[in-house]
């Protein structure tokens, strides 16, 4: 079931932009910075309760620092890539792949201390998690060079990486100045 894409409010993105910067990478990796959940049973305090109250502390110090959280989301509810984030929809993350990555790992069950018991069999017609940017951009198709930049030659090593330039137009939700606090 494709749901649309998530838009984050201002004050959302303030969340985002206050995840240390390594974290917010990895939330910005895995489509974690707006991720779009499926309709759930139980209301958002009720949850905020049992991560507090029930999970295990293992669980917690790995999906405290992402700016939604890390366990709460399975691949289908991720949410744009980071390119399409950063307003470079022509390299689209889905795009460069020819298509969303398909989840063949299983799901796991853990002990109370975060070890791995078994894999958790699911019935064979129960459909396979994917991830597809949430971006209505179009994922099909050449990859668009025409407005990227060309290569240009190594930095030396105390030069630190420029960003490309988002295209004409496009704004970038994310800057470098952003992840560097």
């Amino acid at each position: 079931m494709k749901r649309p894409q998530r838009i984050l409010t201002e004050e959302e993105w303030e969340h985002v932009r206050d995840t240390p910067a390594l974290t917010l990478h990895k939330a910005l990796i895995l489509g974690l910075v707006d991720p779009v959940p499926n309709p759930s049973p139980m209301p958002e305090e009720a949850g905020a309760w049992v991560r507090e109250h029930v999970w295990p502390r293992w669980i917690r110090v790995i999906d405290d620092p992402y700016p939604w959280g890390y366990w709460r989301w399975s691949n289908c509810e991720r949410g744009s890539c980071w390119n399409c984030i950063n307003g470079r929809c022509d390299i689209c993350v889905h795009r460069q792949k020819g298509g969303p990555d398909t989840d063949s790992h299983p799901d796991i069950v853990h002990a109370l201390d975060g070890r791995h018991l078994a894999p958790l069999l699911r019935p064979d017609d129960n459909p396979v998690c994917t991830w597809l940017c949430r971006c209505p951009c179009p994922k099909t198709g050449p990859i668009d060079t025409a407005e990227a930049d060309p290569p240009a030659p190594a930095p030396a090593a105390t030069t630190p990486p420029r960003p490309r330039p988002a295209p004409a137009g496009q704004e970038p939700l994310i800057t470098l100045e952003d992840l560097n606090g």
